[in-house]
């Protein structure tokens, strides 16, 4: 009797973007396009360096530039060069763009609640809700994984998208308290076998100097 062959293994390295001036002023990006500052660029140079050990087989990354910036950086050190999947872009927060949490709880104080609570259908009157933003972003880590079997692979992208990823792998619900850290240039491994998805490590930051800025709110 042939023993059957064991599946192979898919490990993916999703990569927060590094820090930006609107990080550390609190501010929502959404899918504004902004800039890494001079920190979030380190942190860049930071995540490069780990990664280079870790025997990456392809780089991906949102296209927005604060992740595009991060994964060329990243790239230059793996000695790949990244490919946009717009798919992972983060997600689109309508009319809460630009604003801290300070002026959103106090001009749209309904919506700032609904967003709090994580009502999955709720979508800042022009923006993307929970249950859209599950579905772009799940389909695209499940087609990366797809074009890698058996494969390491490094994916730039954003808070919220990893917000989505963790629950997707764990199988928890979108409505539930996040009980995880986001950190800038923070590194998250999780695996596929089988189908089956896990939780290899997550929100690693040993590679940085203290201080990178979780997503907010948790």
């Amino acid at each position: 009797m042939t023993e059957r062959s064991a599946s192979p293994t898919t490990r993916l390295c999703l990569v927060r973007h590094g820090e930006t001036e609107w990080n550390a002023a609190r501010r929502i990006q959404g899918q504004t396009d902004i800039d890494l500052n001079a920190c979030g660029r380190r942190q860049a140079e930071a995540a490069g360096r780990w990664l280079a050990a870790a025997g990456i087989d392809a780089l991906y990354s949102s296209d927005l530039r604060r992740a595009w910036q991060t994964a060329q950086v990243i790239g230059g050190a793996l000695e790949l060069v990244p490919l946009a999947e717009p798919a992972l872009r983060e997600r689109r927060y309508g009319v809460f763009e630009g604003l801290t949490y300070e002026e959103l709880k106090r001009d749209y104080p309904a919506g700032y609640a609904a967003f709090v609570a994580r009502d999955p259908d709720y979508n800042f009157e022009s923006g993307e809700s929970l249950r859209s933003l599950y579905a772009r972003v799940t389909g695209a880590v499940q087609r990366i994984a797809g074009r890698h079997p058996g494969r390491n692979v490094a994916v730039v992208v954003h808070g919220g998208v990893l917000d989505i990823v963790n629950r997707f792998v764990r199988g928890s619900p979108l409505d539930t308290p996040r009980d995880f850290l986001i950190p800038n240039a923070g590194l998250n491994w999780i695996v596929c076998r089988d189908g089956d998805w896990s939780i290899e490590s997550w929100g690693a930051t040993d590679h940085l100097v203290p201080g990178a800025l979780d997503e907010l709110p948790s």
